[in-house]
């Protein structure tokens, strides 16, 4: 991570967002997950860990990502990683940063060993300030259709929230909230990044 002089990115006239009461923004699209709940069970793989490597497939093609404004600076990062929320063995909640690569094995195997570890420690698995990490919440008993974190600028993070996934007929579709500082990105960025995630969706093959 290191701080960047905003006018030299094209994020210098939304730098205004970075004093702003209430800077975040949230946006809500339902997706079409036919094919991860298909590649899930024909793979025995987690549905969870199949849609955290698309999220961050994703954002790893998009520079807005790169970005983040921390205590009033504007920081650029190398590197991302995606946030879950683990149900440890005490039956309470930790998380976990998991590494965004670019090779699915990899990935898998990072997500599965350290949300594991998590699992057991019941301690909270923080890969620092070198990664400019996407928060994930998967409320799963809940059929809801998104949710709305912190939004005063107290953790500026991009944030992703889901329940179930809902069955209708051939298709399964899955609501979503995503949110945002302004700073780091406008509608329209965030717009392509959703559907950018669908796009992964479609075509991840296992």
């Amino acid at each position: 991570m290191r701080e960047i002089d905003p006018k030299q990115t094209k994020r210098a006239a939304a730098t205004i967002w970075m004093q702003a009461p209430m800077p975040m923004v949230t946006l809500f699209k339902t997706l079409d997950v036919t094919n991860l709940v298909r590649q899930s069970r024909k793979h025995r793989e987690s549905f969870n860990l199949l849609l955290c490597w698309c999220i961050g497939q994703a954002a790893a093609q998009m520079e807005d990502f790169y970005l983040l404004p921390v205590e009033n600076r504007l920081m650029q990062f190398d590197q991302l990683a995606v946030n879950i929320v683990v149900a440890n063995q005490n039956s309470d909640i930790n998380t976990c940063d998991v590494p965004v690569s670019d090779d699915f094995g990899q990935f898998r195997r990072d997500y599965l060993e350290l949300t594991r570890q998590v699992w057991e420690q019941c301690e909270n698995f923080d890969l620092g300030d070198d990664y400019m990490v996407i928060g994930t919440s998967a409320i799963t008993e809940c059929d809801i259709d998104g949710a709305v974190n912190i939004y005063a600028g107290f953790y500026n993070n991009p944030f992703m929230t889901w329940g179930k996934y809902r069955k209708q007929w051939r298709k399964v579709t899955l609501p979503m909230s995503f949110q945002f500082h302004h700073t780091q990105m406008d509608g329209r960025e965030a717009g392509v990044f959703l559907n950018r995630l669908q796009t992964e969706i479609n075509r991840l093959r296992l």
